[in-house]
């Protein structure tokens, strides 16, 4: 520019040279900033080869977490069910998919599928959901070794939906579909966080035959109360996972609202003298179970639709318009207005 004076043109030049300098900073992460759950969620940890995503058409699922997990976003590619589905999942599934064979796990000590039969089953590949350490990473790179088979292991928590959805579509070829799905779960997460967290109700889930067992702070069968803020009495414990009580310890705690998932148990809680004399004014709810539980069983993406129904008092959004997205989206059903009824009582 030879018509500028020596001086404007040092001036135009460091000018120019902050302007870059400031739109390159633009392009870079931010240092110090807070990174979101995205961000932070941990990765899914491979096995065995990588695989050709256009080349995966049958998925081994490990667990009942994995097969709900690709039953979500690959029906088409599940082989069959790790677990026995309940009677009247099949009336809210796709019944071809339904009515897959049941193989059994693969997964953890409650392992019931040899190496030749999954040789015989040729999946192109095993997928399990839960933990991505220990004793399930050593399985599954010793299975990866013997059989060939690529091995992923996805972490399992419930704040960890949108980011299984987003790196197992990205292993399956389905990145659109799971984004779309992913995005669903951060939603309802966020409706959903610390709902109850002001409310002093004190809440108890009953598993077992007889509403003895439980999960305590931390367990993946709880994850659901911890999200919504819900007060949950196991955590006066100092144990993990799931766990027995007793009832000196239900009497002690004395909570307020039982939740189980089994119809036949809330009429054994309801009619039995020990909880009767207990917890005199307990309120028993059941959490639906269809196609998958809502609180648990299995610890999966299904527990999404459960965080509106435990905090449906408190809900700014309509809850039932929540669980019927959710079916449609997750599920590809839509669920009748009778059966919206009967869940949300």
């Amino acid at each position: 520019m030879p018509w500028l004076q020596p001086g404007h043109r040092r001036e135009l030049k460091f000018v120019m040279e902050r302007r870059d300098f400031l739109k390159a900073l633009t392009l870079l992460p931010l240092v110090g900033a807070i990174p979101t759950r995205a961000e932070t969620a941990p990765s899914l940890a491979l096995f065995g080869q990588k695989p050709d995503p256009t080349r995966i058409n049958r998925v081994f699922a490990a667990g009942p977490v994995a097969s709900v997990l690709t039953y979500v976003l690959a029906p088409r590619m599940l082989i069959g069910w790790p677990q026995h589905l309940e009677r009247g999942a099949a009336r809210l599934m796709d019944p071809e998919v339904a009515n897959l064979p049941t193989y059994g796990r693969l997964a953890g000590k409650a392992s019931t599928v040899s190496l030749e039969t999954l040789l015989t089953l040729k999946p192109d590949l095993i997928l399990d959901v839960g933990s991505t350490e220990g004793t399930f990473a050593s399985q599954a790179r010793r299975v990866a070794e013997q059989t060939g088979i690529p091995y992923a292991l996805v972490p399992g928590h419930l704040v960890d939906s949108a980011s299984q959805l987003r790196q197992v579509g990205r292993l399956l070829g389905l990145t659109q579909k799971a984004e779309s799905l992913a995005v669903q779960a951060e939603s309802l997460l966020a409706k959903t966080r610390g709902l109850l967290a002001a409310d002093p109700v004190r809440y108890y889930l009953a598993r077992g035959s007889d509403g003895l067992e439980t999960g305590v702070k931390g367990s993946l069968n709880t994850e659901v109360f911890e999200h919504v803020g819900a007060r949950n009495v196991a955590s006066a414990l100092n144990q993990k996972g799931l766990t027995r009580v007793s009832w000196e310890q239900l009497a002690a705690w004395q909570p307020q609202v039982v939740v189980t998932q089994e119809p036949s148990l809330a009429e054994r809680i309801r009619s039995d003298s020990n909880w009767s004399r207990l917890l005199p004014k307990v309120e028993v709810r059941v959490a639906p179970r269809f196609p998958f539980g809502w609180v648990d069983g299995p610890p999966g993406l299904n527990r999404l639709v459960g965080l509106p129904w435990l905090g449906r008092g408190r809900l700014k959004a309509d809850p039932a318009r929540l669980v019927s997205e959710f079916y449609r989206a997750f599920y590809r059903i839509t669920p009748t207005e009778s059966d919206l009824k009967d869940w949300l009582l």
